[in-house]
């Protein structure tokens, strides 16, 4: 890549998004950054959206993008998909939002719960944030015990507790061992001594340091599908040695499959044939709405029943909400075994092609992912845990992605993607392609 051609692929970005300039400008003079969500800003600015529609995005300047960002692997079914704007149009005439219960909460926990090998009893909430919070609490509650375990450059949600060792520096971590770095400025010092991190694919090590604290450890959190590493799975070995650890010692072992449940019915665990104490969830059970959950084993989330006078409140203006319960609803139904074997084929088949694709081009890369997720690393060093991660070159991960900005497709800006339920060979192909085209440009 050179800086020129950086430069070509961001001017003639700019050149074609001119309402969205003028839009981020007179937000930014009420939003810092223009913003309300980190991921949503990049440079020079972020396209702002008008509509979407299917499998494309449309922006402000009525440019039309392929989209595999699908706002990070939420629109399993693409956007706007008319039975769910159905039953949204539907419940609105009903009532948004309600201070009780419906019937459709019950539905969807009953459907997540026949669906998910560890989930006996689930509750709602707005976000994945809110979920992995609630587990944490949970476990801490049931074990009486004060610390949690997590792994370096593992992404939890926004809370105090899971923001360490997110996104570190090189230079800040630890060179022999991994060390509890605090994501942000004037996070509490306790924050360091409360969190313990652990590399993640490496069975050994963590397994040494789990029953080092052991006795304080109230739970160990973890994705199966690393979304920080490009959706990269964890080795069966080490999936299997985490849950033999946590449940000799006594330690809830919680996954995060905020977005790993995409994977498969149920989920990441039942794919790998490993089974949590805990799960939370987000993204795809909402169907496009706010939504977050956790649940798991019945003695544990008896601790939240106000019916039995349990000693953990959970409350929440917005909690399954009906808008939320019946689109997420649809979704669940619309996932079907048969639907799951053909869009996860389709996964298989692009990171065959992009791995081609590098190769043709001579660009040191990795493609990573499993099922319909899919992620692209700029280097040569094999993937396995963050600090291999780290070793992707970044400003060619910009690069491509302004590239394929301006081939008319969407990704995360890490590099990232997830397919839907609409993809074919054919938005597949286009996907391939872009990377020929603007991708190649930028990483040149």
């Amino acid at each position: 890549m050179t800086t020129s051609r950086a430069e070509a692929e961001i001017q003639q970005f700019v050149a074609s998004t001119p309402k969205s300039k003028s839009l981020q400008d007179e937000a930014a003079q009420y939003l810092p950054g223009g913003s309300s969500r980190g991921t949503a800003y990049f440079a020079p600015y972020p396209t702002f959206v008008d509509h979407a529609k299917g499998h494309y995005v449309y922006d402000v300047d009525g440019n039309r993008y392929l989209d595999f960002m699908i706002n990070a692997t939420t629109h399993i079914m693409g956007h706007a998909h008319p039975e769910i704007v159905e039953v949204l149009q539907e419940q609105a005439e009903r009532g948004n939002s309600f201070s009780g219960p419906t019937e459709a909460q019950v539905r969807l926990a009953k459907n997540l719960c026949e669906r998910v090998p560890s989930l006996e009893t689930v509750r709602f909430t707005n976000s994945g944030t809110e979920g992995t919070m609630m587990a944490i609490r949970g476990a801490r509650a049931f074990t009486g015990k004060h610390k949690i375990a997590k792994f370096e450059g593992g992404y939890h949600g926004s809370h105090e507790y899971v923001s360490v060792s997110v996104r570190p520096a090189a230079e800040d971590l630890g060179p022999d061992a991994t060390i509890p770095v605090p994501e942000h400025p004037g996070q509490p010092p306790s924050i360091t001594e409360d969190v313990i991190t652990l590399p993640y694919n490496d069975l050994a090590t963590s397994e040494r340091i789990i029953r080092e604290h052991g006795d304080e450890l109230a739970c160990v959190i973890m994705e199966v599908v690393s979304s920080s590493f490009g959706y990269l799975e964890g080795d069966e070995d080490f999936l299997r040695g985490m849950r033999a650890v946590t449940e000799e010692l006594g330690i809830v072992l919680i996954f995060d499959e905020v977005q790993s449940f995409r994977v498969s019915p149920g989920g990441a665990q039942e794919m790998f044939g490993v089974i949590p104490d805990m799960t939370t969830f987000g993204k795809i059970i909402g169907g496009g709405m706010p939504v977050g959950a956790w649940g798991g084993r019945r003695d544990i989330m008896a601790l939240f029943d106000p019916s039995e006078g349990a000693p953990l409140a959970h409350a929440g203006t917005f909690n399954a909400n009906p808008m939320t319960m019946v689109a997420g609803e649809v979704v669940m139904n619309h996932l079907t075994p048969d639907v799951y074997e053909r869009m996860n084929a389709l996964g298989e088949t692009l990171r065959a092609k992009l791995r081609a694709v590098f190769d043709e081009l001579e660009v040191p890369a990795q493609v990573t992912g499993v099922a319909s997720l899919f992620g692209i690393h700029f280097t040569d060093k094999e993937i396995v845990d963050y600090r291999s991660a780290l070793s992707s070159d970044g400003d060619m991960t910009k690069a491509l992605f302004t590239g394929l900005l301006n081939e008319g497709i969407l990704i995360q800006t890490g590099g990232a993607g997830a397919l839907n339920t609409l993809t074919t060979d054919e938005e597949v192909d286009a996907l391939v392609d872009g990377y020929k085209a603007g991708g190649a440009r930028g990483v040149r």
